[in-house]
């Protein structure tokens, strides 16, 4: 069905906010999913704090393609959507969750990151960092790790005397 000029322009207007606002946007293809796993989708994301919004290829390409953002726009296959938060991190995490499960009818194709265009590696490399408390208990874990190797090993010299 053909959009309006004006749902056009609203589109576009839409788009070029997130376009220029801050945070991560990661460019998804949601292409074969039912209605019922984009509802689920939606509800999902907007009950953990992420926006979801889809786009004609045309609109998104020229909303982002303003030169504010470094590189070049990754290639969008099949229906986009853009999805973003606040949390640099969340909207990656949550739609990389999405791909797992609904892969391939649902896929993460790049997006922008720190002002950049990026690629789908990239976007799920950032998806698959962990929570700041796991990285904060494998650093604690990583500092304590050479006193522990020395109290066992003093432990051993010390059972071997009392032997």
């Amino acid at each position: 069905m053909a959009i309006t000029k004006a749902k056009k322009e609203e589109t576009l207007e839409k788009l070029s906010s997130i376009a220029s606002g801050e945070g991560t946007r990661v460019f998804v293809n949601f292409h074969g999913i039912t209605v019922s796993e984009a509802g689920n989708l939606r509800k999902t994301l907007r009950e953990r704090g992420v926006q979801y919004f889809v786009a004609k290829k045309t609109l998104l390409r020229k909303a982002f393609g303003g030169g504010k953002i470094q590189g070049d726009i990754p290639a969008l296959q099949g229906e986009a959507a853009i999805a973003w938060a606040e949390d640099p991190l969340l909207a990656a995490q949550e739609t990389y969750a999405f791909e797992r499960t609904l892969s391939p009818r649902f896929s993460v194709q790049g997006g922008v990151f720190e002002g950049k265009f990026v690629d789908t590696a990239f976007m799920i490399a950032l998806a698959t960092i962990p929570p700041r408390p796991v990285l904060l208990g494998q650093f604690v874990n990583l500092v304590n790790s050479p006193i522990q190797q020395f109290v066992r090993a003093l432990n051993e010299i010390a059972g071997k005397r009392e032997a």
